[in-house]
């Protein structure tokens, strides 16, 4: 017999506890300790002066995976399920329940802890995983998605005036045009995976679309967040001259359609077309449902580091479903 779920909580928050009193093994505590055990602690950094924080970046990481697996994502439905929940609050490496305050202004800043912990399992894959491999090979590619609210056109924006009556006006989205979307005003998620073995990601970036994805990428190569393969399959934006002289200079080679054969078909050809299979497969299962991507809430900057972690979360599920049935060594470059 479950516990009684007392008065005063929300709707959800009172579902999600009495299915969490259930009598049943938790599947939640034990992805916890999965992930928690593939955790790659970053280099030490120069501390900052004041105040050191309560509770690690790692805590917060754990708990946006409670937050995509309940599908809680209020900072104060977080706070009620910590304080009622003792097991999962020491599984997230929590001493105690941080403040509800704590708790969203952390995961506004989750966004490049995020970050660096892609980038730090993608070098770790790299590495050792594929470290029998010829060649290691990798795809890029950007997707915009689009703010809920209302839309702030661009004469209102560059004077920095909210017209009379627009209300939920998220203000550090920003208007582009897709080629096959059209314009959205919203964000942009840059992600790198591997081809081969499996299409697991390396390096992810979720930023404005006022920044585009070579901006993002020339950048990230810039302060070697950007992991380097041998090969890097890309679309038209990553044929800038720029970024292949720099990802050349990287001991890396940049395959884009244009560097394709026009005469004939080539190896190339076939080695280009795994990004239709790889990244190109993870954008396609997003889209699935929606036209357009969509963020809930994006004037809560806590939700969209949320968000970001069940984008990865998604890539990894889809990653361990494919295979590939050949390995970069079939594809020597020969040019």
């Amino acid at each position: 017999m479950s516990a009684p779920v007392r008065e005063g909580k929300s709707p959800k928050t009172s579902a999600i506890l009495l299915v969490m009193n259930q009598k049943y093994p938790d599947h939640l505590l034990g992805l916890i300790q999965q992930v928690s055990a593939n955790y790659q602690v970053p280099p030490p950094k120069r501390k900052q002066r004041g105040k050191q924080p309560d509770f690690s970046a790692l805590s917060f990481l754990l708990l946006t995976v409670v937050a995509v697996v309940t599908k809680t994502f209020c900072d104060s439905e977080m706070f009620r399920l910590l304080s009622a929940d003792a097991p999962l609050r020491a599984a997230c490496g929590f001493s105690r329940t941080p403040h509800r305050i704590t708790i969203s202004r952390r995961l506004k800043a989750l966004l490049p802890v995020a970050e660096e912990q892609i980038k730090l399992c993608g070098q770790r894959i790299v590495a050792e995983v594929v470290a029998t491999q010829a060649q290691t090979v990798s795809a890029v590619d950007g997707r915009m998605y689009e703010a809920l609210g209302a839309k702030w056109h661009k004469a209102d924006r560059l004077l920095n005036r909210i017209p009379s009556g627009l209300r939920n006006v998220d203000t550090e989205s920003y208007w582009s045009k897709s080629g096959y979307r059209g314009w959205i005003q919203g964000y942009r998620l840059t992600m790198q995976t591997l081809v081969f073995p499996e299409p697991v990601p390396l390096f992810a970036a979720f930023r404005s679309n006022k920044e585009g994805e070579i901006t993002t990428a020339k950048m990230a190569l810039k302060e070697q967040r950007f992991v380097v393969t041998d090969v890097l399959l890309g679309d038209q934006a990553f044929s800038d001259a720029e970024f292949r002289a720099a990802y050349g200079e990287a001991q890396g080679w940049v395959l884009t359609h244009k560097q394709l054969p026009k005469q004939r078909r080539s190896w190339k050809h076939d080695l280009f077309a795994y990004r239709k299979e790889t990244i190109e497969l993870l954008w396609r299962a997003r889209d699935a449902g929606s036209r357009h991507q969509r963020l809930s809430d994006e004037r809560r900057s806590e939700k969209r580091g949320v968000h970001f972690s069940r984008s990865l979360a998604l890539s990894d599920l889809l990653a361990a479903k494919l295979s590939r049935r050949q390995t970069a060594s079939d594809y020597q470059r020969t040019d």
